[in-house]
C-alpha cells in the first residue's frame, strides 16, 4: 500500500524499544545532502546519540547505505557497527565479518569507462566511483537530470551484470539482483537482529526495498522527506527531524535502562 505524506503519521517515540532491530540509511536520513558526496559531515551530537542507541539495542543497529562501507567508516568512524554498503553488495556483521558478492571485474571496468565518458560531456556532473558500483551525481547541475535519465538506461542495457538504480539527483549502476532489502533480510537472520521487530529509516527510492522487507516482517518503515509513492508506514521531514526523533528515542531507552537497574 502506498500513501502520500499527508496520510503518513509521525512515528511515536516508543516505536523503538529494547527489542528493536534498527536500520538506518545514511545520506538524506542521518546525513544532510551535499553537492559533493565526500563533503558531508556529522551534525553535532549525532554520533553520541547513535552510540547510545547501539548500546541500548545490544548492537542490533546497522547502517544500510549506497555508500561503500569504507566510506561509512570514514564518516562515522565506527568499524564495529554492522553495515551494508553499496546497496548490500558488501555487508559487515556485528563480529566484523565482511561478505562481498562476486562481480565481473572486466565488465565493471568497461562500465566505469562508459560512465566517465558521459560525465566528461556534462560539466558539473560528478562520478562516484565505488569499489563495485559507479554513479552519476547531478545535484550541482540539476538541468542535466533529464539527459542522464535518458542515457542511463541505454548504458545499463549494455551491461547485463549490472542494473540501474536511480535516486535523488543520482543514477547508480550496481550489480544486478542486490538491493537494501536483501541486506536487511540477511541481517534479520543473524544475531543480534534475529527475532527482533525491525524498524527502517530511509529517504530514497533505494530504501523502498528495505521498507518492503521490514513491513513483511511485522516491523515499521519511516520515510524521510516527502517522496511519493512509498511503502512507508510513518514519516519524518528531514535529517534534522530524524536527529531530534532519535534523541528522544535515546532518552526513553536510556532512562528505561537506568530505572531497571
Amino acid at each position: 500500500m502506498t500513501a502520500s505524506r499527508d496520510t503518513l503519521p509521525r512515528p511515536a517515540i516508543d516505536l523503538v524499544d529494547a527489542d528493536t532491530a534498527l536500520f538506518l540509511d545514511a545520506d538524506g536520513t542521518l546525513l544532510a545532502f551535499a553537492d559533493d558526496p565526500d563533503a558531508v559531515g556529522l551534525a553535532d551530537g549525532l554520533l553520541d546519540t547513535l552510540d547510545s542507541l547501539h548500546a541500548a539495542l545490544g548492537g542490533a543497529m546497522a547502517l544500510v547505505s549506497g555508500r561503500a562501507i569504507s566510506a561509512l567508516d570514514r564518516i562515522f568512524d565506527r568499524p564495529h557497527w554492522a553495515a551494508a554498503g553499496q546497496h548490500g553488495m558488501e555487508r559487515r556483521d556485528t563480529t566484523g565479518n565482511l561478505v562481498t558478492l562476486p562481480v565481473d571485474t572486466a565488465e565493471l571496468a568497461r562500465l566505469r569507462e562508459a560512465v566517465h565518458a558521459v560525465a566528461a560531456e556534462l560539466p558539473g556532473v560528478r562520478v562516484e566511483d565505488k569499489s563495485w558500483s559507479v554513479a552519476w551525481h547531478c545535484r550541482e547541475r540539476p538541468e542535466y537530470q533529464a539527459e542522464l535519465a535518458r542515457r542511463a538506461p541505454e548504458i545499463a542495457a549494455g551491461f547485463p551484470g549490472f542494473e540501474l538504480q536511480p535516486g535523488s539527483y543520482v543514477f547508480e549502476f550496481k550489480p544486478r539482483g542486490m538491493d537494501k532489502g536483501v541486506a536487511v533480510a540477511a541481517f534479520l537472520d543473524e544475531a543480534p537482529f534475529r527475532g527482533r521487530r525491525p524498524v527502517y529509516l530511509g529517504d530514497d527510492l533505494t530504501d523502498e526495498h528495505g521498507f518492503a522487507v521490514v513491513n513483511a516482517r511485522g516491523g515499521a518503515s519511516v520515510r524521510i522527506g516527502a517522496r511519493t509513492p512509498s511503502q512507508a508506514t510513518f514519516t519524518l521531514s528531514s535529517p534534522a527531524d530524524v536527529h531530534a526523533w532519535l534523541d528522544s528515542v535515546k532518552a526513553r531507552l536510556t532512562q528505561g535502562a537506568a530505572s531497571a537497574t
